[in-house]
């Protein structure tokens, strides 16, 4: 192995980081494209509860949320590294088992291992970033994972739509894809340098770190942790609702709108195609223009996309393009990307992936939960409007927590906030679990 191998850094780093949520978004997209293939081959007549069940447990939701609740504190404990070397040997082995599925049990089994290294990677990625990137270019450098999880359903829908006249083999086929990559990225992330960040707050390369528990009970004992944990839990996770719909279920809502399966697949893919596009706008704009409107007009665009949505025409092709147009534009400065920007900021380091896998737990647990009844509401008479007017009113609610609130971490060093924070720079040693100030 070469010298350059061992030694990632700057956009080498963030972009080997970032793919953890191409393979995050692609798995999403894998099973939002392939349910109904699955459901024809394994469980054939189903009313859409197997179909809820198995999004549920999957990366979209419960099998995420417990491995970010499990990575996260692992990820404070062991290093950023530490999760770097096994998570997507994981992924890998959900994929394979996905592959190669031959009933519904390996279905389940696989999407189950697959949520579990996406949830445990996520906030270990946006972590490693924030503490390398420059104060001054952290939102962008951070804003890449977001532009490498807008890739994975673009991508992932025009796989699905070009391999569709093969029916399960394209499925299995799109799976195969992100198992190779995951294997590649995995590959390339063995030249990745422990967080620097990280050592410093573990007190020196012998010292031995907190336990979980330890870590738990200091994130907790401090009230400015808690009010960020509620404050970003709040915003992601109503949004997530929205978001999490779309993504998984959008040619579900599609073809019972009256399109035809390619139809749903290339609108989806227009759709990803905009996201693209406006999060590299979000990339150029973050670190320079005011989070809070900046972060205002991505969530008052969301709203206006799911009112077209619900109440657009549903025969009309201009009701499905211009939500296509207008969620893409939104997606941009989502919640979900000033959530990644603003997480790392809010947290001091002895806690911060772990405080991450906590809110990342509880966005995708309630996700899970609305999977289980999205597409058995979808199913009944004008169930599209009932369910848009429950993510219309999660989203306004993300509009006025996020817009009030709005943390101001904008082109501030790591420490720098802490202090203002914290009244102290609590990364400057151990956790002393015997005395944690409750301030």
């Amino acid at each position: 192995m070469t010298q350059t191998r061992h030694h990632l850094t700057g956009w080498k780093a963030t972009a080997a980081v970032s793919m953890s949520n191409y393979i995050d978004s692609g798995s999403i997209i894998a099973i939002a494209t392939s349910l109904g293939f699955w459901g024809s081959a394994y469980f054939p007549g189903d009313d859409g509860t197997i179909a809820g069940l198995l999004a549920a447990f999957s990366s979209n939701a419960f099998g995420a949320a417990i491995g970010a609740l499990i990575g996260g504190p692992l990820c404070d404990k062991y290093g950023r590294k530490f999760i770097y070397t096994y998570d997507l040997l994981v992924y890998a082995l959900g994929g394979l088992i996905v592959t190669f599925a031959m009933n519904l049990a390996m279905l389940f089994i696989g999407f189950v291992i697959i949520g579990l290294a996406v949830g445990a990677s996520v906030p270990a990625g946006w972590t490693y970033i924030a503490e390398f990137a420059p104060p001054n270019r952290r939102g962008r450098h951070v804003a890449a994972t977001q532009l490498a999880w807008s890739f994975g359903p673009f991508i992932g829908f025009g796989l699905a739509a070009a391999l569709a006249p093969l029916g399960l083999i394209g499925s299995r086929i799109v799976f195969a894809h992100l198992v190779v990559i995951a294997l590649i990225t995995w590959y390339v992330r063995q030249g990745l340098d422990e967080s620097q960040a990280w050592a410093d707050a573990k007190g020196g390369a012998d010292a031995k770190p907190p336990s979980m528990w330890a870590s738990f009970r200091a994130l907790f004992s401090r009230k400015a942790n808690i009010t960020a944990l509620l404050f970003l839990a709040a915003i992601y996770t109503f949004w997530n609702q929205a978001a999490s719909q779309n993504g998984i279920f959008l040619p579900t809502i599609l073809t019972s709108m009256g399109y035809e399966t390619l139809e749903a697949d290339l609108f989806s893919m227009l759709s990803w195609g905009v996201v693209i596009l406006s999060t590299l706008a979000f990339m150029f704009l973050v670190d320079r223009v005011s989070y809070r409107w900046h972060f205002a007009l991505g969530a008052a665009l969301a709203i206006v996309a799911w009112i077209v949505l619900v109440f657009g025409s549903p025969t009309a092709g201009a009701t499905a393009f211009g939500y296509a147009i207008l969620w893409g534009l939104s997606a941009g400065p989502s919640a979900q990307a000033f959530y990644s920007v603003w997480s790392p900021e809010l947290f001091a380091t002895p806690y911060r992936a772990g405080a991450q896998g906590i809110i990342f737990f509880a966005v995708r647990l309630m996700s899970g939960l609305i999977s289980l009844i999205f597409p058995v509401i979808l199913a009944r008479p004008n169930g599209l409007v009932i369910n848009g007017l429950i993510l219309i009113g999660f989203l306004t609610a993300n509009l006025i927590i996020g817009t009030i609130w709005t943390p101001h971490t904008q082109g501030k060093a790591l420490d720098e906030i802490e202090r203002e924070r914290y009244g102290e720079v609590v990364s400057a040693g151990p956790i002393d679990t015997e005395q944690v100030p409750a301030g």
